[in-house]
């Protein structure tokens, strides 16, 4: 059984879906049907995630280094998403979903461009969720084009140096639209962020899952998100006073976790 409070949900979770490749293999498949199976883990967590109430989800789904991979997985990855697009576009409007995207999108090929700009146009003013779909992105690739918008202004004179702040650059991350991520999720056993949302990764809790992506299933999202609710966001500044594990005595081991109570929460129990 997994306990997640209903009213302490992240507003804005980012996942890296590694795995497929990997899922694939260990069958003895090839990797082009890890990425197919993949597609339908996004379907399963993305559904999870607006029954929950999650505000804004964003999912790292190509990066700017995939390009190098071979042609034909990159063709074949293309196609699933121009397919998930497709099959997707009645419940991402019905359900009151904005789908976005970031990223260098004048890369994609067309046959991705003229399902995923409609689809964007089409629901550009729902409110219960927005989906960002990470394609062709790089965070260092993010802040160098928000450094050099800023640098062109001052540049023109329109701004001068002194205005080149912390926000100044965070306002020109498309990213961020929806605000700074407070849960990012690692799948497929690996503990890296790989360029995924760096300047907004500051302050997130990050969770790392062991299982392959197309495995990921609402349960673990589940696990992540209760995972985040135990955990006390400080943002640099003092925590609040520590609750004693350990006897009650000097130099008693402490702990900065909240002890959960039902009482005081109200309470999703989610069956893992």
């Amino acid at each position: 059984m997994v306990y997640v409070e209903a009213q302490n949900l992240p507003s804005h979770i980012g996942i890296i879906m590694d795995g497929n490749g990997r899922w694939a293999q260990l069958r003895g498949r090839e990797r082009v049907e890890g990425h197919r199976e993949g597609s339908k883990a996004v379907r399963r967590i993305v559904r999870a995630a607006r029954r929950l109430g999650i505000r804004a989800l964003t999912l790292y789904a190509f990066s700017e280094q995939n390009w190098a991979r071979p042609d034909l997985e990159v063709d074949a990855l293309m196609q699933l998403l121009r397919e998930f697009l497709l099959s997707e576009r009645d419940d991402i409007l019905d359900n009151g979903i904005r789908l976005n995207a970031i990223g260098n999108l004048g890369r994609l090929p067309a046959v991705v461009r003229t399902v995923l700009d409609p689809l964007r146009s089409d629901s550009a003013g729902q409110e219960a969720m927005t989906l960002t779909l990470a394609l062709s992105y790089g965070g260092r690739e993010e802040i160098a084009n928000a450094a050099r918008e800023l640098a062109r202004e001052v540049a023109a004179g329109t701004r001068s140096a002194d205005d080149v702040t912390e926000e100044a650059l965070h306002a020109r991350m498309p990213s961020l639209s929806v605000g700074d991520p407070d849960l990012v999720i690692r799948t497929g056993g690996e503990r890296r962020i790989s360029n995924f949302l760096l300047y907004g990764l500051a302050y997130a809790e990050l969770h790392f899952s062991d299982a392959l992506w197309p495995d990921f299933a609402e349960a673990d999202l589940y696990e992540a998100i209760a995972s985040f609710q135990g955990r006390e966001r400080r943002f640099g500044l003092v925590g609040k006073a520590a609750v004693p594990v350990l006897g009650e005595g000097e130099g008693a081991a402490t702990s900065e976790r909240a002890p959960r109570s039902e009482e005081s929460a109200t309470v999703l129990r989610l069956v893992g």
